[in-house]
């Protein structure tokens, strides 16, 4: 059956494509779906909107009952640099309005874009994450929120938002919980990209491997979950969720919004970066290159 041009119901498979920046496929015969950020000429970057159609196709996921295993992943090998900053400002934006967003609308706007951590975190289905090459901002804590992720050696992670904002403050409860309190200020503190290799033998993530072989030991390992029987997957992933809410993590799903409402509304100084100022007079990139020369040049002092 088809519905439109790019939403395809053949025999087992499902295809969703009528949205090109985020594709959706899910196999009701082998128990697995497919989320793909479908933005490779900004590696990956995610929008607001895209947002909002990942947790569409997740209801739909989690609705499903042939559905055990969810695989979100990046195409051309790029996993997501995180949010789209070309616009990220826009966010606060009320329609209408020229003047600086009051703070109400902040923490509004930041509960709804922190509430897919939180579903994504406590997901009634085996959430499988392909890294490859970047995991950065959003796509750091996409991994970081995911039931396995299987991560490329080279694959450069962390939160470089960091060095235009001030220590990420947002969901800053599952960076102590997944990071350890060492590891998170490290990353935080200093807003540097980590290769994913440095974080091996502390476990980070489910497997790491070469870049080359990421996407084939994504699916073999989704295909060893499939197998399991689909109640005992849910079952876990509540007995799973109920144990981590007693943990430091219980305090993520009201903190990520708060701080991150309060995180983004600073104040610069003369001496400081400030990369929103930047933005405006030169545009992205050339805020993104005064930025890490900024930092650069303070490494080497």
């Amino acid at each position: 059956m088809t519905t439109n041009d790019q939403v395809t119901t053949q025999d087992h498979i499902t295809t969703d494509h009528s949205y090109e920046r985020v594709l959706f496929e899910k196999d009701a015969r082998s128990h697995i779906a497919r989320i793909t950020f479908n933005n490779p000429a900004k590696k990956n970057a995610i929008s607001p909107e895209d947002c909002e159609v990942l947790s569409r196709y997740l209801d739909d996921i989690a609705d499903d009952d042939a559905i055990k295993v969810v695989i979100l992943r990046g195409a051309e090998g790029v996993f997501s640099t995180g949010a789209d900053l070309s616009r990220a400002y826009g966010w606060y934006d009320t329609p209408g309005e020229k003047r600086r967003p009051s703070q109400r609308r902040r923490l509004n706007v930041d509960r709804k874009s922190q509430r897919l951590f939180h579903e994504f975190i406590g997901f009634p289905k085996v959430t499988v994450v392909q890294l490859e090459s970047y995991a950065l901002g959003a796509g750091f804590e996409l991994a970081l929120s995911a039931d396995i992720v299987v991560a490329s050696r080279q694959a450069k992670i962390g939160m470089p938002a960091a060095r235009f904002l001030g220590p990420v403050l947002g969901n800053i409860a599952l960076f102590m919980y997944r990071l350890g309190p060492v590891g998170c200020r490290d990353l935080l503190l200093t807003g540097r990209m980590a290769e994913a290799a440095e974080f091996e033998s502390d476990r980070l993530f489910t497997r790491f491997v070469d870049e080359a072989d990421v996407a084939a030991e994504t699916e073999a390992i989704a295909a060893q979950v499939a197998k399991m029987p689909a109640d005992g997957i849910t079952i876990a992933k509540e007995a799973y969720r109920l144990v981590e809410a007693s943990s430091a993590l219980g305090l993520e799903e009201t903190t990520a919004y708060l701080f991150h409402s309060y995180g983004t509304n600073l104040r610069f100084e003369p001496d400081e970066f400030n990369f929103v100022k930047e933005r405006a007079k030169d545009g992205t990139s050339a805020a993104f290159k005064k930025r890490d020369e900024h930092f650069e040049a303070g490494a080497q002092a």
